[in-house]
């Protein structure tokens, strides 16, 4: 159907996100859950929750869901489900069941939400699981998204607070996805670009999980709203250490940097940018323009694993060789310092 989501909304994907800043402060506040079979809770506020039902099962439970990120209704079904879906992955598990979430305006042709359901259903399939059913309201603008059940076995939870000086930094997916698609709204990015981060953000990170279940992998999280310095920042702080990071070794879709330059730079940047700033040390040197690719705000991103030393080359050339051919090796973890990240 001919019919363009992004004319609908003037922010989607995970850049309407609330504040990292303001959030944590809300969540400093609620009360503590603790319960004995719950094996991963809010407190390091990582990607999912797991609960333990056996010695050798355990339930990944997550949700996500926004409004459009691109133009096309199948797309954005797919992406949606793959960012929702990406959670369980950075958790080192396989994917049983969704639940569709919608929320959807009354004057809107329904042919459209036919073609967002049958996008994610086709992604969770893709996944290897099913969808269980659902909830919709009306709401406007349209939103789309998935509440998922994993599993993973409980010794090979994978977090993001297991981070240990000495692991190298991998990056799966290039940058820039919320560039792109600020660009796309007003006719800036070419459309090979724009299919790019599509294309990047309808990938699974299903065959990242295989892979660091291969290696061993302890440490790693999904790249999404907050940035890739948010994310970094967060897993640093939750393992008690610092990571280093080459932001000349970051990976971005092309383009990415010229429409940067050219002030295509989506609210959530900056919004971003404010979350790690203080916390961050800078080299001097690292332009502006740099800063905001690394706080860009992606939806349906890369894996940043935190992969022990001895196999990190052998990792990344599996990555590459698989569904990651822009995976990269960006930067590594040391002792904790005075800053959580450092940035060259």
């Amino acid at each position: 159907m001919d019919f363009d989501l992004l004319n609908t909304v003037e922010a989607g994907g995970c850049s309407v996100k609330l504040s990292a800043k303001e959030l944590n402060k809300v969540l400093a506040d609620l009360p503590a859950i603790k319960h004995k079979n719950l094996l991963v809770d809010i407190d390091t506020h990582d990607d999912a929750g797991v609960y333990k039902i056996s010695d050798d099962y355990a339930l990944i439970q997550t949700t996500d869901f926004f409004p459009p990120v691109c133009s096309d209704a199948y797309d954005f079904g797919q992406v949606a489900a793959a960012n929702a879906l990406s959670d369980v992955y950075a958790m080192g598990g396989q994917v049983l069941t969704a639940l569709n979430i919608v929320l959807f305006p009354a004057d809107l042709p329904m042919e459209l939400l036919k073609e967002i359901l049958k996008g994610g259903q086709d992604k969770v399939a893709e996944a290897g699981g099913v969808i269980a059913g659902g909830h919709t309201i009306v709401d406007d603008p349209v939103k789309y998204g998935l509440a998922v059940t994993g599993f993973v076995h409980p010794g090979k939870i994978i977090t993001n607070a297991a981070a240990k000086p000495g692991d190298k930094l991998i990056l799966t997916k290039p940058l820039g996805t919320g560039v792109v698609i600020a660009a796309k709204k007003i006719d800036l990015a070419a459309p090979e670009t724009y299919r790019a981060a599509v294309d990047s953000m309808k990938l699974l990170n299903k065959e990242g999980a295989v892979i660091m279940n291969k290696y061993g992998v302890k440490c790693a999280t999904d790249i999404t709203g907050f940035g890739l310095l948010g994310h970094g920042m967060k897993m640093a702080d939750a393992s008690g250490v610092t990571f280093r990071i080459d932001a000349k070794s970051v990976p971005s879709i092309q383009q990415v940097e010229e429409l940067i330059e050219q002030g295509c730079i989506p609210g959530a940047a900056f919004k971003n940018l404010e979350f790690v700033e203080k916390a961050c040390f800078f080299e001097e040197g690292l332009d502006y323009n740099s800063k905001i690719r690394l706080v860009d705000a992606q939806t349906s991103g890369g894996l940043l694993i935190c992969c022990p030393e001895e196999h990190s080359r052998d990792m990344l050339k599996d990555l590459k060789a698989g569904a990651y051919p822009d995976a990269a090796l960006i930067g590594e973890v040391i002792p904790k310092g005075k800053n959580p990240l450092i940035v060259f």
